[in-house]
């Protein structure tokens, strides 16, 4: 379950500052707010941040190695060296070889460029030069975006007779490669250590042609974004002057991949990366190579359509490999603090996409491996708290090769070795980290300004991104009057303090939504511009459940309509065992128990079950982690926990469970509130003709009740009576109307809900 934090948290002393700030600048206290805590926090600093600008672009001299790269760059020009560029496959190697392959042609070398396609692996490899040495002989390799990890491969470049310039950007190793060598991450006079592959290609251009080097800031700002550094500092500055060239004087292989979308970071990092990206893990980064560095239209033209395709085939293929890898979770379970899968025929081109995804699911690193004979090659992916780099390094006697850094590293495992570095590398992060640590946060600002002024200031704040993270907000809520944004669709609308509001994929949380269980909504606040107007907008990227109360009429459905069911088949156990059994897992796991209740009294009777955040309705993610779920809705899927303890039985068999152990207290009843139902045939025909003539809107048996409340009729009976009606074909939910059938003629003993209903009277 996400938890929400306050982004900002001011001093009485703090809090002056920013006020004062504010009134200097003219921006709104909440702007300023914003500002102040993400490190801008002087007048000067501010005006900087809400204006990026290429007059902040640091000197390229001050970065350890630049000035003998340069030196030697304009040797091999004099001495008309034979130069390859070495770059990577993915965006932002691609990006720094189109940069750098135009700068050195203004400088006046003729470069011979070279991507390696994902099967030769991270990095240079021997194979990779022995290609470049039979095709073109040079005299100097440059690396871009790579190189700082290759010791090994640069003596045998040299002991090929070639000089070489490694420029990377990824952490430093333990042993660093004999060459001129530049790179951010060194301890020297460049005070920005964050720039992408791209990035530090950029720096060598403008050491290599001054300000010529501004005209190539839209590759800059690509791998940038593409490459998931922060969009503070030096990258704010690189990104903001890139899009204004990119909107001005688009590139002819930008507006193919782009087309008539809006011009931003996220259509950068959303739109053209993954197309640049998709022609690598496809087998093919050639082609986007060509794409970058070709100038012809029609040549343009046709290798985007060649992208767009790869792109396709990519998400296609990501999805297979996400439904593979989800199987195998569901198969061996998620229950360690980090999750490290691996097959023999996945394509090692997508297991990084994956392991993103799987990060991001689960709330823990995630590491996929492919099987290669005696080899396992993988990608790791992190959430933000947990550094797999360090977490890797930590465990390299286990590993063959890695790479990479804080987020995101390619690692390669020797077979013989895997079961011990998945052990090694999962007590290490479960000792180094504390369990808050895996609990996804939102960090939320409080608005104390208009909302359409605030809105319109966030627009200063782009470009958006790692580092810079469009804000949230939260406001809490009970009831809304939300619907689907049409028939089936999985998008949900809704208007809250005068805000409308759109929750993308989010029918899920529907019924969540429409009861009156109180919540918190997160949203980003967006104007959105229609026929020359601005309207002010939220969209919604989660609902949060307190869970402490409310929903009770849509826990009571839930209840009634599972209790026609099978059996639940489970473990009878003792109230207090079970407690002691509760309080056992949660202290030696944070994953794998969903404790189930239907009747909040029933918490009373285990207190090792209440300190565990409280979902409603169904779990709020995927990850396992323990909770306590309260009324779930039918057909819930519970089958990712490795233990469901319902705290209170339920009337019949209500959620999928799948492998998982399932333990039920004894004796304890969770559905106490069908048992006082009137199941009297006078009773049932009072609420009919009751309702008859009456005019009830809602979607489920809950909204109708409601609805039907100011007839003086009690709801969870006005529930129960409604979905018997509908059974027996007296009453229909049509386009979130009761419409009501007259003159048919029924036995109420024909509704299978009845009864089960009166089965379990009898039975109590």
């Amino acid at each position: 379950m996400k938890k929400l934090v306050r982004e900002y948290e001011f001093s009485p002393e703090q809090l002056k500052t920013v006020r004062a700030l504010a009134a200097e600048l003219s921006i709104t206290e909440t702007t300023a707010s914003l500002l102040f805590a993400r490190g801008q926090d002087t007048a000067e600093k501010m005006r900087a941040f809400l204006h990026p600008s290429r007059e902040r672009f640091l000197s390229p001299f001050l970065m350890q190695g630049m000035k003998e790269a340069a030196e030697l760059v304009k040797r091999a020009r004099e001495e008309e060296w034979r130069v390859a560029v070495y770059g990577d496959y993915d965006a932002d190697g691609i990006g720094a070889c189109a940069i750098l392959s135009r700068a050195l042609k203004r400088f006046g070398i003729e470069p011979y460029l070279f991507v390696p396609e994902r099967t030769d692996g991270y990095g240079m490899s021997v194979a990779a030069l022995d290609k470049i040495f039979d095709e073109f002989l040079p005299d100097l390799i440059i690396t871009v975006d790579c190189g700082i990890s290759n010791a090994e491969e640069v003596e045998y470049i040299k002991q090929q007779g070639a000089y070489v310039i490694v420029t990377d950007h990824h952490e430093l190793p333990e042993r660093l490669p004999d060459c001129i060598t530049v790179n951010p991450k060194f301890k020297d006079d460049y005070p920005y250590d964050n720039l992408c592959g791209a990035g530090v290609a950029f720096k060598l251009a403008c050491a290599l042609i001054g300000e010529k080097a501004y005209d190539l800031l839209d590759f800059a700002a690509l791998s940038t974004v593409a490459d998931s550094v922060p969009l503070l500092g030096e990258n704010r500055d690189i990104v903001a002057e890139g899009l204004k060239l990119i909107q001005t004087s688009p590139r002819l292989a930008f507006s193919a991949l782009m087309g008539e979308r809006e011009v931003n970071a996220q259509t950068l990092a959303f739109t053209v990366a993954p197309r640049i990206n998709a022609a690598g893990r496809m087998g093919d980064a050639r082609t986007a190579l060509k794409m970058f560095t070709a100038e012809n239209e029609e040549e343009i033209s046709v290798l985007a359509e060649k992208l767009n395709l790869y792109n396709s085939e990519r998400q296609r293929c990501c999805d297979e490999l996400h439904a593979q890898a989800q199987s195998l979770i569901r198969e061996e379970g998620a229950f360690d603090s980090v999750v490290t899968l691996a097959a023999e025929k996945w394509n090692a081109g997508f297991v990084g996409i994956v392991a993103a995804r799987i990060a991001e699911e689960y709330a823990r690193p995630a590491l996929l491996f492919v099987r290669h004979g005696d080899m396992l090659k993988g990608s790791a992916r992190s959430i933000e708290s947990v550094n797999i780099f360090e977490a890797l390094k930590n465990c390299s006697e286990y590993i063959e090769e890695f790479g990479g850094h804080a987020q995101a590293a390619g690692i390669n495992v020797r077979a013989d070795k895997f079961e011990a570095f998945k052990s090694a590398l999962n007590a290490y992060i479960a000792s180094r980290y504390a369990r808050e640590d895996f609990t996804p946060s939102l960090p939320v600002c409080e608005i104390s300004d208009d909302f359409e002024r605030v809105a319109r200031e966030l627009n200063l704040l782009e470009p958006f991104g790692v580092g810079n993270r469009r804000p949230l907000f939260a406001v809490e809520t009970g009831a809304l009057e939300a619907s689907l944004l049409r028939p089936l669709s999985p998008h949900v609308s809704f208007s809250s303090d005068g805000i409308p509001f759109m929750y993308f994929n989010g029918a899920s949380d529907l019924k969540l939504l429409k009861s009156d269980v109180k919540k918190q909504l997160v949203f980003e606040l967006n104007l959105s511009r229609f026929k020359g107007k601005e309207y002010l907008k939220g969209f919604v990227r989660a609902a949060l459940a307190e869970g402490e109360k409310g929903g009770e009429e849509e826990a009571f459905e839930s209840l009634l309509l599972c209790s026609g069911n099978r059996p639940l088949r489970a473990e009878h156990v003792a109230a207090g065992a079970l407690n002691t059994f509760i309080e056992e897992k949660v202290v030696s796991c944070a994953y794998g128990l969903c404790a189930v209740f239907h009747d909040r009294a029933t918490l009373e009777k285990f207190p090792a079950a209440q300190g565990l955040p409280i979902d409603v309705f169904h779990p709020s993610s995927g990850s396992a982690a323990n909770i306590l779920l309260y009324a779930p809705e039918t057909g819930c899927d519970l089958s990712g926990f490795r233990e469901v303890v319902y705290l209170d039985e339920p009337p019949a068999e209500e959620a999928v469970t799948g492998k998982a152990r399932v333990l039920v207290a004894e004796g304890v009843c969770g559905y106490r509130a069908l048992l006082g139902l009137d199941t009297s045939r006078t009773g049932l025909l009072g609420i009919f003709s009751a309702i008859r003539n009456a005019s009830l809107e809602g979607d489920t048996y809950a909204e109708l009740a409601r609805s039907a409340a100011r007839l003086g009729l009690e709801e969870k009976q006005t529930v129960f009576a409604l979905a018997v009606f509908e059974e027996l074909g007296l009453v229909a939910r049509e386009n979130g109307r009761l419409r009501i059938f007259r003159g048919v003629k029924t036995e109420l003993t024909r509704s299978a809900l009845y009864s089960a209903v009166v089965r379990l009277q009898e039975e109590a």
